[in-house]
């Protein structure tokens, strides 16, 4: 019996002793440019991950080529049960499984839909997470440099710009990505 083996075997048992319902999913923070060999250790170690990716056009000095990355940069997401967040944990590349004390697992909805586009080959790109209510600030356009509160009325965004001395506001209407979020 070869040390490759052994280790299969051990897999085999752990996932053997780890019913489906007590696994969920994490999102696993990894080492800058790791996800891919993260998904691909632990694919190996009997952990189900899951990378999305996302096609994009690069320019290299002499050409233009299409490259597969990450859709989140520096993330990972994994199924697996509590008692095997160690063997994440002790996987080279691996930085920490996201959470606030502990791991918090994330929604089956979200990772479901995450799948169902990525198996639908439909181009992602990543883009800020805006929340209403939240302060941005406009990066592009003719309101560069302009700051307010997000809110969302129908289907357009709006930016709120507040007179505070008079207690009154105005609401402009603004797309999407021509507002980041002020950290």
């Amino acid at each position: 019996m070869t040390a490759t083996s052994g280790v299969q075997l051990v897999v085999e048992e752990r996932n053997a002793t780890a019913p489906a319902e007590d696994r969920c999913w994490y999102a696993i923070q990894t080492h800058s440019r790791h996800e891919k060999p993260v998904r691909d250790r632990l694919m190996a170690g009997g952990i189900e991950p899951f990378l999305p990716l996302s096609k994009q056009r690069r320019q290299w000095s002499d050409r233009k080529v299409w490259t597969t990355v990450p859709l989140f940069h520096g993330y990972c997401f994994a199924r697996f049960s509590l008692s095997d967040s160690l063997v994440v944990l002790k996987t080279p590349g691996v930085a920490r499984i996201v959470g606030v004390s502990k791991p918090e697992p994330i929604q089956e909805e979200e990772i479901t839909a995450l799948q169902q586009v990525s198996s639908a080959n439909r181009m992602m790109e990543p883009c800020d997470y805006l929340i209403e209510g939240k302060w941005v600030e406009v990066v592009q356009g003719p309101l560069t440099g302009l700051r307010g509160q997000l809110i969302r009325r129908t289907k357009h965004h709006g930016l709120v710009i507040r007179a505070s001395l008079i207690q009154q506001a105005a609401l402009v209407y603004i797309e999407a990505d021509e507002v980041a979020p002020i950290h």
